[in-house]
């Protein structure tokens, strides 16, 4: 029996113009409203997988590794590691995980796999037990990062990484760590080789679309992040993909919406793209 719950992560708060890209403000304001600072409400949530007797967890969000500076300048909301208390709450302790899949090795999306920051204390994954699958070429861009993304990496992170002895490279759309039911997409419209894990269910996959999408406003084609990478190739790689799940009765689950955790893809006689069959949160959803 294979269960998905939701668990959340800290939360920020970003510039709204840089995560709507070159959608004016009049537009984007209309799906999630700003505060006085121009940001945006954002959340780092996580997809808890209960595979027979096996802990999956894909993504960690922010964490709390920060320092406090950092954690005020990068729009951190909270100074404990939510996670890790998201966990608790649904009976899962660090120990129990077994596999932490990263789609790519950005703060945002890697932070949380660290233990909480501790002034002159050097930091230390958060999952002992846990084989930690990134992709390749994602791994390769974390450890020659190039001078725009550079700031997006946490230092020492893949060192850290390597060092453990649990570190899966995929190369291919599998990884030995997951087994069967589990292949990977890739995109790299926002950072090289960004890893898009597909879910096998009983009523049709659930993809774990991370900043190839990272909440419901950008499944409308168009839309991109100031943060991404190759905007024009983004939209060709999210087309292809929502064109896919659309006809295999495919759902989203996204990290980054505020408000929503997943919903099914559904096109329109325009060709525009939405998510219909919304849910909030999943707690141990088997179809």
């Amino acid at each position: 029996m294979r269960s998905l719950t939701s668990v959340l992560g800290n939360s920020q708060r970003l510039d709204g113009g840089a995560m709507f890209g070159n959608a004016p403000k009049a537009m984007w304001e209309r799906w999630i409203p700003p505060d006085e600072r121009n940001r945006i409400p954002l959340a780092c949530r996580c997809l808890l997988i209960r595979d027979g007797k096996r802990v999956i967890l894909l993504e960690t969000g922010i964490g709390a590794f920060f320092e406090p500076a950092l954690r005020e300048r990068y729009g951190v909301v909270e100074d404990s590691h939510v996670l890790l208390a998201s966990l608790a709450a649904v009976g899962v302790a660090p120990a129990d995980v077994d596999v932490v899949v990263l789609s790519h090795l950005h703060f945002d999306h890697a932070g949380g796999a660290l233990t909480k920051f501790e002034a002159n204390q050097p930091a230390k994954l958060a999952f002992p037990k846990a084989t930690y699958v990134v992709g390749a070429e994602a791994w390769q861009r974390a450890v020659a990062p190039h001078a725009r993304d550079r700031a997006s990496f946490i230092p020492g992170m893949t060192s850290l990484l390597a060092s453990s002895g649990r570190l899966e490279l995929a190369a291919s759309d599998r990884a030995a760590a997951l087994g069967d039911g589990y292949r990977f997409h890739r995109s790299s419209g926002h950072t090289p080789g960004l890893l898009i894990t597909e879910v096998e269910m009983p009523d049709g996959p659930v993809v774990f679309v991370s900043d190839l999408i990272p909440g419901r406003a950008w499944v409308h084609l168009p839309i991109t992040m100031g943060y991404d990478r190759y905007p024009e190739v983004l939209i060709d790689e999210k087309a292809t993909l929502l064109n896919d799940l659309e006809q295999r009765g495919g759902r989203v689950f996204f990290t980054h919406d505020p408000m929503i955790a997943m919903g099914k893809i559904q096109k329109d006689e325009k060709g525009r793209f939405s998510t219909t069959d919304e849910l909030r949160e999943l707690v141990d959803v088997t179809a």
